[in-house]
């Protein structure tokens, strides 16, 4: 029995997995800008700005970047300076050191981690703090003392009397 033949060009060669990422060696620098649509991991230098939306970015151990990122989630290992957009999560780890500025979601700093960072998180509209409502003390003349029972007076609470 013959089996058909396929092409390199077929839909299934041509298809990446989920989970397909860059790695940026340690010996490789890049000045410049990155844009993609897959996970990248910097474990060498880069400096510039990186747009990877819905993906994940990782500076690795030996990682060093200076640069501004836009990215679904960002886990820092190594050196970042810079300002960080993530519309999902920014974990910092033990042995990171950051300096910059934070906009996340949610964020996690392991013990151990240098952060120097100005932190905005972006709140779930469904999860919104609930208003404070209208106060319902009651004036001043109604005011018991505790030990009595009693209505205060005016000389109790503070005022001069004459």
């Amino acid at each position: 029995m013959q089996r058909p033949e396929t092409s390199d060009f077929s839909p299934m060669a041509t298809r990446e997995p989920e989970h397909v990422k860059t790695v940026i060696g340690e010996r490789i620098t890049i000045n410049g800008d990155i844009r993609g649509n897959e996970n990248l991991v910097i474990e060498g230098s880069m400096q510039g700005k990186i747009e990877l939306d819905k993906n994940q970015i990782t500076v690795g151990p030996k990682g060093r970047v200076e640069a501004e990122i836009q990215a679904n989630n960002v886990t820092i290992s190594g050196r970042l300076t810079g300002n960080i957009q993530a519309s999902g999560t920014v974990k910092i780890n033990k042995d990171a050191n950051f300096s910059g500025t934070i906009k996340a979601k949610n964020i996690s700093v392991e013990d151990g981690a240098y952060l120097k960072a100005s932190i905005e998180l972006h709140r779930d509209p469904k999860k919104a703090v609930p208003t404070i409502e209208k106060s319902t003390s009651k004036p001043i003349q109604d005011t018991v003392d505790s030990y009595t029972d009693q209505p205060l007076k005016k000389s109790h609470l503070g005022s001069k009397t004459q």
